[in-house]
């Protein structure tokens, strides 16, 4: 670096500081100023030291340099548009904590702050910042007043506990606040509860936190990035009475720093010793360098920068200062100093942004005290534009392994919902998803698709299972069991009558439709596995195919039977003539045209509605999602049955009729009673069947009901029809 001159009679240029010390007259003539507001650093220099909390340079246009001043509405070019600093503003910091606090998982956060500029200020941009970046809610927004008694602390302590879940407190407040907000808390008894989060008033200072260490454990810090100028410490320590007259506030400064008196005007008690200015800094006094000293030499380095820029600029053929330079102005200067770029003293870059701020660079500390951690601060890593933290590194309080959590409400359980609390978005209660919902979000649940239930935590749907009548089921091991009986009697009869087939007897029951009537009966028995079958295209096929045909063949047989007897005796009472028709080939043409008619029913519904299989979720969706089931079955519905078995029905009220027209045969003719009776039966049998068939809602009901019936009627109809023709 080039040495530093800063005579120069123009342009106008200060360097300021965040104090007000005593009076002196070289800034005041430029900006109309008290006196007592303004402070030289040398009696004919326009450098110049000011509090700039309250001052505005656009009229006088006088370009000003900060080493301190960290309010953030400085920031403003439009009313500050003439002001720079060296340090970064406080709503760099403000950002560091959001960063922190979300990092941390905390969205549940109090703020205190010390009432004033730097304390209200860095709260109104912690609270901004929170609000633009979401998921952080401020549970309360507390202020420490100037004239505070410990009454005070307490109280702010009461109002933190009213919202327990908000452990993280966010402090913009002085040294003495934070003593007075630790010490209260230790009087609550709430050591350990309160998870710290302090700006740079606090830092890594032992001041505030002297004899509260226990109150502090956990306390996460913030300070601008800032390193110890060697040469400064070996410059001041050599500082005397003797070789530093310059100073004016030097013998002051000796009398307060060695506890002594040096002269008569001097403000110390008269009690105090006399000094005998041979003591020295740092040996017979504590001395510990000032933080902000690099921010001020970077301060006065930032400002010699601009000139020598300007100077080159302007003056490119002159040693000194030329007439330009002269009438430049401060808006010029501004310009050099804003492009100003170079390594400060700590070895950082010092740069300034459109609105003069200087880069955001942060030291977090955390204040440590465990079993194997020594009581201090501790480096826990850095915000430069973006947090760097070291998780690893952290410690918490009451030996807290995992990191606290500072939130309103616990996240929901899988399967449940937030409903979030009006105006606090960071609070919600959490709601189940119920039914067949699963959550499909954080704060929506949505019902599954109609083949789906929800999963075990409702956070996905799945497959419902589909299912069929297994075999090993009760509800098929009976039906299968009679209609195995009903199989086996149909092959003995119909082996007997094949057997004794040209027998009297044989004949006389009229052989051919008997053949036929054990047909059907034998398909009836078959159906039964057909709809026990695991269904597919082919097994449907069947199904429908063998549903009423089996039937149909058994009462045409039957029809055609009582229609012969009917029409035999009735010929009889008119004439000995033999009615047309009777013959057993006219007997089975007579069969087989009312079986063509089922048959052809069905080749219609094949065309209409060819067979396939579904699966229907209605009939066991259940209010358990868990207990919900798909059946797969055969696209019949309970209408087409009907349909289909609606011509047998039709059939057998027929023969009923015939039945009941030949009540009063001979006794000696031995079928028409036995069909009467078993017609009579059917009736009966059917009138039952219909209302269970439609009542029932379980696809496995459906299949027992009708499998029932046909394997109990038709076993009775063997029974009935064969019983005398085999056993006698």
């Amino acid at each position: 670096m080039f040495p530093i001159r800063l005579s120069l009679p123009s342009p106008p240029v200060c360097v300021l500081t965040h104090l007000s010390v005593s009076s002196l007259t070289c800034l005041s003539v430029l900006t109309h100023l008290s006196v007592s507001s303004v402070t030289c650093l040398c009696p004919h220099s326009p450098v110049c030291v000011h509090d700039v909390s309250f001052f505005s340079s656009s009229s006088s246009q006088i370009p000003q340099i900060s080493y301190a001043s960290t309010a953030p509405e400085l920031s403003d070019d439009r009313r500050y548009d003439f002001f720079s600093r060296v340090v970064p503003p406080d709503s760099f910091q403000a950002q560091a904590m959001v960063d922190i606090v979300k990092t941390l998982g905390w969205n549940y956060v109090s703020t205190v702050a010390s009432e004033g500029s730097y304390g209200e200020k860095g709260v109104d941009a912690f609270m901004q910042l929170s609000r633009e970046a979401g998921g952080i809610c401020i549970a309360q927004s507390l202020k420490i007043p100037h004239d505070h008694k410990p009454s005070d602390f307490d109280k702010i302590i009461r109002q933190l506990l009213d919202t327990r879940y908000a452990r993280a407190v966010v402090l913009f407040a002085s040294d003495e606040d934070i003593r007075g907000i630790l010490n209260a808390s230790k009087r609550a008894d709430q050591i350990g509860h309160f998870l710290w989060i302090g700006s740079d008033s606090w830092g890594s200072k032992n001041s505030p936190i002297l004899q509260l260490e226990d109150a502090a454990v956990g306390a996460i810090t913030i300070l601008p990035k800032r390193t110890t100028i060697s040469g400064f410490d070996a410059y001041f320590t050599s500082r005397t009475l003797e070789n530093n007259r310059r100073n004016v506030w030097f013998a002051e400064y000796w009398e307060e720093n060695f506890n002594c008196k040096l002269m008569s005007s001097s403000k110390k008690d008269e009690s105090s010793r006399k000094c005998t200015g041979q003591e020295r800094i740092g040996v017979d006094s504590k001395y510990e360098q000032e933080g902000k000293v690099q921010f001020v030499i970077d301060a006065v380095y930032a400002m010699a920068h601009a000139l020598h820029n300007m100077q080159r600029d302007l003056c490119p053929d002159v040693s000194g200062i030329c007439p330009e330079m002269e009438l430049a102005g401060g808006k010029k200067l501004l310009k050099y100093i804003r492009s100003v770029s170079f390594n400060g003293s700590a070895g950082t870059a010092v740069t300034f942004n459109r609105n003069g701020d200087a880069p955001g660079r942060y030291d977090l500390f955390q204040y440590q005290w465990s079993n194997v951690t020594r009581p201090g601060y501790h480096v826990i890593g850095q915000w430069m534009e973006s947090l760097q933290l070291n998780m690893e590194d952290l410690q918490w309080p009451q030996g807290e392994q995992d990191v606290p959590t500072s939130v309103c409400s616990l996240p929901c359980r899988p399967g449940e919902r937030k409903k979030v609390v009006k105006g606090m978005p960071c609070c919600w209660h959490c709601e189940p998803c119920d039914g067949y919902q699963y959550r499909s979000d954080e704060f929506s649940c949505k019902l599954c698709a109609y083949n789906m239930r929800p999963s075990s935590n409702r956070t996905s749907c799945q497959n419902i299972p589909i299912i069929k009548l297994e075999w090993h089921s009760p509800w098929a091991v009976i039906p299968v069991f009679l209609a195995m009986l009903g199989i086996i009697a149909t092959i003995f009869v119909m082996v007997t009558f094949v057997r004794y087939n040209d027998t009297p007897i044989v004949r006389a029951s009229g052989r051919e439709l008997s053949y036929v009537l054990l047909t059907g009966i034998f398909l009836c028995y078959i159906i039964t596995f057909l709809m026990i079958a695991k269904p597919d295209v082919g097994v449907c096929s069947f199904r429908r195919i063998f549903l009423g045909l089996g039937m149909c063949i058994s009462y045409a047989a039957l029809l055609t039977k009582t229609n012969r007897i009917y029409r035999i005796f009735e010929q009889g009472k008119k004439s000995v003539t033999a009615p047309r028709l009777i013959s057993p080939t006219s007997q089975l043409a007579i069969t087989f045209s009312l079986i063509s008619v089922q048959l052809l029913g069905v080749l219609i519904w094949f065309g209409v509605d060819p067979p396939n299989t579904i699966v229907d979720y209605d009939e066991q969706r259940t209010i358990n999602p868990d207990l919900a089931r798909g059946v797969l079955k055969c696209d019949i519905s309970d209408l087409q049955i009907i349909c289909s078995l609606g011509y047998s029905i039709l059939l057998m009220v027929t023969c009923t009729v015939y039945a009941i027209k030949t009540r009063g045969v001979p006794e000696n003719f031995n079928e028409a009673k036995p069909i009467g009776f078993t017609m009579y039966t059917t009736c009966i049998v059917w009138l039952a069947f219909i209302p269970i068939f439609f009542g029932t809602a379980q696809s496995a009901e459906k299949v027992r009901a009708p499998s029932w019936n046909r394997n109990v009627h038709f076993m009775w109809k063997l029974s009935c029809f064969h019983k005398t023709s085999v056993f006698r």
